[in-house]
């Protein structure tokens, strides 16, 4: 989902395409159907379905819910009120200007409430307490980037989910790619009647990584995040932490020092595609670079040696286009680095949860939020998704979803 990663203005894409495109080699919805095909799926998954939405927090503030994103039928960017009804954002300025108020009021504590969502590519933010500040510039929506002290969302408590709804059903998942906050879990209602969720805490776990993440030396407690009233909101994710000045630039250097070393004088296997294992390139590094070759030794793509910026946030120097070669390999290297697994491991991905994480130099904030997930599930990165270690739910005929705020233990 990586549309996960940086983005500050709501170009939403599915959740699923990065990991459609990692574990295979076939895009989300596939060859063009039939149109008899394509109209039995239309007819399967209807143009709205419910999401109930159930306040489990333990706290009092009035909840406020948005379903922002894009209406897949036309590629408009709007919102989604609780009906479902899709409205399309006005014009915005060179300098932003304030977006038509979409906020839905949530449910109170210990009650749910039931909204529609549309066939749309977006994102349900909720909010305690105080409404969002949503702007519009001539891209499109400016998202909230609480990593600027100056954004008007900074000192509120807020967090999303995001999703897909088309005509190959449902996707929906939690996220801490920016940022972990105010703790939720989803869910997607199966045509037999069982219930997929992911996303959900260990008991005690929202506690239990904030004391880990203040407890690992080297500024990652700066990651977190605190309101004048001594309330939590968040921990950054360690690229957001590095652009506000809270993480050392240098966070990943050692470790990407050594793995630049091993690949100089031993090859990097990389095999992007679970279901074409023959697909494989090979990568040696030269100098300031490293050449990936196919078969034939041909070289189909470079990699300028990373920063540790472009090892957390899987773009710069790790971009990742959504094609077949470099967008695969570049996905492949990012989830290595995060999971330091490229020393350890020289056929990548290495889809093994066990040897992650194991090296001193390693995303930490990552490692921690994994460890306290309930099915060891999580977004901690952009392409948490290589091997399927992401907190994601689908179903292809789904009969709703659920979006479930839990307890701040």
């Amino acid at each position: 989902m990586p549309t996960h990663r940086r983005r500050r203005r709501l170009t939403l894409l599915a959740p699923v395409t990065a990991a459609a495109l990692v574990g295979t080699a076939v895009t989300l919805v596939g060859p063009s159907p039939t149109v008899e095909a394509a109209t039995a799926r239309a007819a399967a998954v209807p143009a709205t379905i419910p999401l109930t939405f159930k306040n489990n927090s333990g706290r009092g503030e009035q909840i406020y819910v948005y379903n922002l994103g894009t209406e897949l039928s036309t590629g408009r960017q709007g919102w989604a009120d609780a009906n479902g009804t899709f409205h399309p954002w006005p014009a915005g300025g060179s300098v932003p200007v304030p977006a038509p108020d979409a906020a839905i009021a949530g449910p109170a504590q210990g009650q749910s409430m039931t909204i529609r969502l549309p066939k749309f590519s977006g994102r349900i933010y909720f909010s305690y307490g105080q409404k969002l500040v949503f702007k519009l510039a001539t891209g499109g929506l400016v998202q909230p980037a609480v990593q600027n002290p100056s954004d008007p969302n900074r000192n509120i408590l807020f967090n999303w989910s995001e999703y897909t709804l088309n005509d190959s059903g449902l996707w929906i998942n939690s996220t801490q790619v920016d940022m972990v906050s105010a703790p939720y879990a989803v869910g997607v209602k199966r045509p037999d009647g069982s219930v997929a969720t992911t996303g959900r805490l260990k008991p005690g776990g929202y506690r239990g990584f904030l004391d880990a993440l203040r407890g690992q030396p080297g500024g990652w407690a700066n990651l977190i995040q605190t309101r004048s009233d001594g309330t939590v909101l968040r921990a950054l994710a360690p690229g957001h932490g590095i652009e506000a000045g809270a993480l050392p630039a240098t966070a990943m250097n050692d470790y990407i020092n050594r793995v630049w070393t091993k690949y100089a004088s031993s090859t990097l296997t990389v095999t992007p595609f679970s279901n074409q294992p023959s697909v494989k390139y090979y990568g040696r590094v030269s100098g300031d670079v490293m050449n990936f070759t196919n078969g034939s030794g041909a070289v189909v793509t470079s990699f300028q040696k990373p920063d540790s910026d472009s090892v957390f946030g899987c773009y710069k120097r790790l971009d990742a286009p959504n094609d077949q070669v470099r967008g695969p390999i570049s996905r492949t290297l990012c989830a290595g680095y995060n999971r330091s697994t490229l020393l350890t491991n020289p056929n990548q991905p290495d889809s093994s949860s066990a040897g992650f994480y194991q090296d001193a130099v390693t995303n930490h904030y990552s490692r921690k939020i994994h460890a306290q997930m309930a099915d060891g599930k999580a977004y901690g990165f952009a392409f948490d998704d290589v091997g399927a270690h992401e907190s994601l739910v689908h179903d292809g005929n789904p009969q709703a979803a659920y979006v479930t705020l839990d307890p701040f233990d």
